[in-house]
C-alpha cells in the first residue's frame, strides 16, 4: 500500500503546486476588426511593404502569432510572409522581431472582384512587449503561384481593442492610408506568484491529509 499512497501524494501535490503558479493564457492581444474583403487591399510582396500600428494594453505580454486577411488570385495559396515588430513604422526604431512566418490558410471566399479572400494565421518565437504602441510590418509574401498578395483594407471598422483603429503607412506612397485587417496573438501573465511560505503550507497540509487517510486504511 505504501507505493500507492506515495504516488497519490506526489500526483496531487504536483497538481496543487501547478495550480498555484501564475497562468499564461493564450489570447488576442490586439485586433483591428474583421476582414472586409470588398473595398481595397494593399500589396505586401514584389517590393512593397505595409506597416500598421497596434497597442499592447494588458501589461507585459508575449507576442507569438498573428492572423490577417489577404486577397489572392483565384486558386493561389499564401505560404509565408516577412513579419517585423518594431517601435516605429517601416522597420524603423527598435526591432523586436524580424523573421519569415509560415501561414495556414482558412475561411476563404470569392469577392466581387474575383479574388479569393482568406484568413491567414501563423506563429513564431515569443517576443515580450510591455504595454505601449508598436508597428507590424508585412512584406515579401510568398504564394504557390508567385502572384501578387494583397493585405485586406478594413479601416479598423468593427475593432474593439484599445488603440484601434490602427494607423497604417505605405513606404511607396510616402504617407498614411486606411488600416488593414489583422490580429496580434500571444499571452499575458495573469494572477500572482505565491510566497514560498504559502507553497510550503499548501504542501504540508496536503501531506498531512494523505497521512491521515493512510492511517485510516491501515
Amino acid at each position: 500500500m505504501k507505493p500507492r499512497f506515495a504516488l497519490l501524494a506526489f500526483v496531487a501535490l504536483s497538481c496543487l503546486l501547478a495550480a498555484a503558479l501564475p497562468a499564461a493564457a493564450q489570447q488576442t492581444l490586439y485586433e483591428n476588426g474583421p476582414i472586409n474583403g470588398e473595398v481595397d487591399a494593399w500589396t505586401i510582396n514584389e517590393g512593397f511593404d505595409i506597416s500598421d500600428s497596434f497597442t499592447i494594453s494588458s501589461g507585459t505580454s508575449t507576442v507569438s502569432g498573428l492572423s490577417l486577411g489577404v486577397w489572392l488570385t483565384a486558386g493561389d495559396v499564401l505560404q509565408s510572409v516577412d513579419v517585423t515588430l518594431s517601435s516605429q513604422p517601416l522597420q524603423e526604431g527598435t526591432i523586436y522581431f524580424d523573421g519569415v512566418v509560415n501561414l495556414v490558410q482558412s475561411g476563404c471566399f470569392v469577392n466581387n472582384f474575383g479574388y479569393d479572400v482568406c484568413t491567414e494565421t501563423g506563429s513564431f518565437n515569443g517576443t515580450p512587449l510591455n504595454s505601449g504602441t508598436y508597428w507590424l510590418t508585412l512584406q515579401n509574401a510568398v504564394s504557390t503561384d508567385g502572384d501578387p498578395v494583397y493585405w485586406d483594407e478594413n479601416s479598423g471598422i468593427g475593432c474593439h481593442s484599445q488603440g484601434c483603429p490602427s494607423q497604417a503607412v505605405n513606404d511607396s506612397l510616402g504617407g498614411t492610408l486606411p488600416s488593414e485587417a489583422f490580429t496580434i496573438l500571444g499571452s499575458s501573465q495573469t494572477g500572482s506568484t505565491p510566497e514560498p511560505s504559502s507553497l510550503v503550507l499548501v504542501a504540508s497540509g496536503f501531506v498531512g491529509v494523505v497521512g491521515f487517510l493512510r492511517r485510516k486504511r491501515l
